[in-house]
């Protein structure tokens, strides 16, 4: 599919699916990819779906160690009324 030509803004997150570490006691990418395991494994999962409150920080380490892009937190919370 050719470039369609639209323009990113700062802040823009362009995703093509799950990236996962090698080791997965450094972390998964998604609750998915942590269940599906355990659910294999123990014939059910034992990783709860996020709920309100629970924290979620995403950040991306380069080889030196370097976050260059930051990180994204942020507390899942109901919608305002």
């Amino acid at each position: 599919m050719p470039f369609s030509g639209n323009r990113l803004t700062a802040g823009t997150i362009i995703g093509s699916g799950t990236v996962s570490n090698e080791d997965e006691s450094h972390g998964v990418s998604c609750l998915v990819e942590k269940r599906v395991p355990e659910f294999l494994t123990h014939g059910a999962a034992r990783t709860p779906f996020l709920r309100y409150g629970d924290r979620v920080r995403i950040e991306m380490f380069n080889n030196e160690g370097e976050a260059p892009l930051g990180a994204i937190e942020q507390e899942i919370a109901p919608c305002p009324d």
